[in-house]
This record gives structure tokens, C-alpha cells and sequence, in this order.
């Protein structure tokens, strides 16, 4: 698939119309159609719909384009920069379902360099993706996720699971909120009995940094990593829930099965979380 049909799509999926990518592309708008034929007819399907209320993109088109702008901007990068990086630095994209595991990741990457020398590191923080699926289809070599895979094209290991903590702030008041962040099916059954007892509830969709800060500031309870709350904790800010259970959230490390970097990442994951658990 051509670059150019890439940088196309994207741009008729920012300027919303064939036209106006063509006069920002400088080009024909029947360029513009052929580049965007180009990938329907490598992928079998429709990227966008085109009526009265003007040019959209299909479902299929909503979800190639993260994958799209991951691949412009790795292209930009080994087109542009990686000529100039430092020779025989070993090259790591690592991402994350669940932004419980963004700390994790930074970290798991600094130990890695620690291990194996400074790499050509990719961290990715886009939680709309599907991490296994964008490590199968190469856009990434490892991926920590909440859920089992099982697209046969990957590897992965089980790991220790994230323990939980559910915790409040000293003073909840009167109104207690309960911030919710959605991380798939094993914490919300963990999370009900939680939930009900608050007078409200904010979702934050699983970014777990958000939510941490929004109960620092305006006063509440919900379930933390440990790892990420341990110095609120000894500060005061926040106090485990008498008589609440820790929740175990399920983690795993995805690579493909032709990854040569899956061993070492287990290894350097296993250290930080002695490290941190030490």
C-alpha cells in the first residue's frame, strides 16, 4: 500500500470531502479517488460514505485510522530520523490497552535500556486501538493487556495480576463519588457492591491518571493500582476502605509468535515488578 494513499485518507478524513483534500494535496480529485480505490480494494471494504450530508467515514474507515496514522507517522520516522540515530540500538514498540498500565509501560521500557542498551523506543497511548490486534498486524512488537487473547497469531504470558486497592480521600463528605473507570468485565462484577454505595458515579473510561487526580481534587473513593497510589497513601491523601476487598485485575504480555524481543520483555517486566513489590 502507497504512502501517498495513506496521507490521502487521512487528510479526506480531516477536511471531510474529496475536494477539499484534493486543493490541500494539490492534486486532481481524481487522484484523490484513485488513491483512496487503492486501499478499499486491498482491505475489501468501504472507507467512506459519500451523500447529501457530505463525505463520511464508514465504521470499517473509523477504525482503520488510528492504524493509518500510526503507519504515517513509523514511516515519517524511519524516513526521516532513523538515518541519524545511533547504529545498533534495538528497536521496541511497546503499548497498552488500559492506561492503568501507562506508568508501567514508561517503566518497564527504562528497565529494558537498563538490560539490553538505549533503544529505538516506541511507547503507545492510544486506547482506542486494539493492542492485540496492532500487535499481530505489526504496529506493535509487545502489548500489556486486561484480557485473555486469542488471535492465534499472537503469543502471550499470564502474568502476576494488578492488585487493586480501593481507597478514598480523607474527607468524602456528605456526597461521596465513586470514579468508575470501566476496565472490562472482572472490575466491574469487583466494583458493583462499590458503587452502589456512592450517591454518583464518574466514568473515566479506564484512564486510570485522570481518575486518580479528579478524587485528589474533588474528594471521593475508587480502585487504584497500588503501585501508582503507594505515596498518596504514605502522604495521608488517600486511605485504604476498611473492610474492602483488593480486586486482581488479569494481566498479559502480547508478542507474535516470530518476536525475538518476547523472553527478554518477560524478564525486564519481572524485575521492575520484584523491584516494586520489594
Amino acid at each position: 500500500m502507497q504512502i501517498k494513499a495513506l496521507e490521502t485518507f487521512l487528510c479526506v478524513a480531516e477536511t471531510g470531502g474529496f475536494h477539499a483534500a484534493a486543493r490541500r494535496l494539490n492534486v486532481t480529485q481524481t487522484a484523490v479517488s484513485a488513491r483512496i480505490r487503492l486501499i478499499e480494494e486491498e482491505t475489501g471494504k468501504a472507507l467512506f460514505t459519500r451523500g447529501a450530508g457530505g463525505t463520511n467515514l464508514t465504521e470499517f474507515g473509523r477504525q482503520f485510522r488510528p492504524y493509518a496514522e500510526q503507519m504515517m507517522s513509523l514511516w515519517s520516522f524511519a524516513s526521516r530520523d532513523l538515518p541519524g540515530q545511533t547504529p545498533n540500538r534495538v528497536a521496541l514498540r511497546l503499548g497498552a490497552q488500559l492506561s492503568v498500565w501507562d506508568p508501567l509501560l514508561v517503566d518497564l521500557a527504562v528497565r529494558y535500556e537498563q538490560r539490553h542498551g538505549q533503544l529505538l523506543l516506541t511507547l503507545n497511548y492510544d486506547h482506542d486501538l486494539n493492542m492485540v490486534e496492532a500487535v499481530a498486524t505489526h504496529v506493535l512488537d509487545a502489548a500489556l493487556t486486561h484480557e485473555k487473547p486469542s488471535d492465534p497469531r499472537v503469543l502471550y504470558k499470564e502474568l502476576a495480576p494488578e492488585r487493586l486497592l480501593l481507597v478514598e480521600t480523607p474527607e468524602v463528605g456528605n456526597d461521596p463519588i465513586f470514579v468508575n473507570l470501566e476496565l472490562g468485565e472482572v472490575y466491574q462484577d469487583h466494583v458493583r457492591s462499590a458503587a452502589r454505595k456512592a450517591s454518583a458515579q464518574t466514568v473515566f473510561l479506564g484512564n486510570c491518571m485522570m481518575g486518580l487526580r479528579y478524587v485528589l481534587r474533588r474528594g471521593g473513593t475508587g480502585y487504584f493500582p497500588e503501585y501508582v497510589i503507594q505515596d498518596h497513601l504514605e502522604k495521608g491523601q488517600l486511605k485504604p476502605v476498611t473492610g474492602a476487598l483488593d480486586m486482581m485485575l488479569p494481566l498479559y504480555l502480547v508478542t507474535r509468535r516470530d518476536s525475538d524481543a518476547f523472553e527478554d520483555v518477560v524478564a525486564s517486566l519481572s524485575d521492575l515488578r520484584s523491584t516494586v513489590q520489594a
